[in-house]
């Protein structure tokens, strides 16, 4: 698995950004919006249970992530047609704010060494990459197990701070001196 140090692969993927009739599908890249920070994170299977509580919970969030100049995109290896039908017939997922990402052909979620051998899906990964393209942060859930947008947003907000953060550091408090 790629990790913290590694470059982010490099993607031009389609994805469902809108429910809108004509407006639904885009084509989502590594060099989409240069310069700022990405977050991006996996999920197993569209149409199931964990998965739909997670996504709508780093959609509550996307404010907060697109404040710290980061992007967020989510991802699995369903299409772009099954990410719409789920995003049309769920009411959590019919106004998320950040793209569903496509990787059905698995070349991305192969690259970062994230499918599960068993499923053949991928596990519940989450990567935080830095304007350069570097992985900052990488975390992944066993499939039964959802993951907390909340954590992702303070680990990132703490690797912006460019300071050491001590244990449950949040921003306001103080950063560590090496010294």
């Amino acid at each position: 698995m790629l990790t913290v140090g590694d470059r982010f692969p490099e993607f031009d993927l389609k994805a469902v950004v809108s429910s809108v009739p004509g407006e639904e599908f885009a084509q989502v890249t590594d060099r989409d919006e240069g310069g700022r920070w990405t977050v991006i994170f996996f999920w197993p299977k569209d149409f199931t249970f964990v998965c739909p509580t997670e996504i709508a919970g780093f959609g509550a969030l996307e404010g907060a992530f697109a404040a710290r100049s980061a992007r967020l995109l989510g991802a699995s290896t369903d299409s772009e047609y099954v990410h719409l039908a789920w995003r049309n017939d769920h009411p959590d997922l019919e106004d998320l704010p950040f793209p569903m990402v496509s990787d059905i052909k698995r070349e991305l979620s192969s690259e970062l060494g994230i499918l599960d051998r068993g499923e053949g899906v991928c596990l519940r990964a989450t990567f935080i990459v830095d304007p350069e393209g570097v992985i900052r942060f990488a975390s992944v859930n066993d499939l039964s197990v959802g993951r907390s947008p909340e954590e992702v947003l303070r680990v990132l907000d703490g690797l912006q701070t460019g300071s050491l953060c001590g244990c449950n550091w949040k921003p306001g408090d103080s950063t560590l001196d090496a010294a």
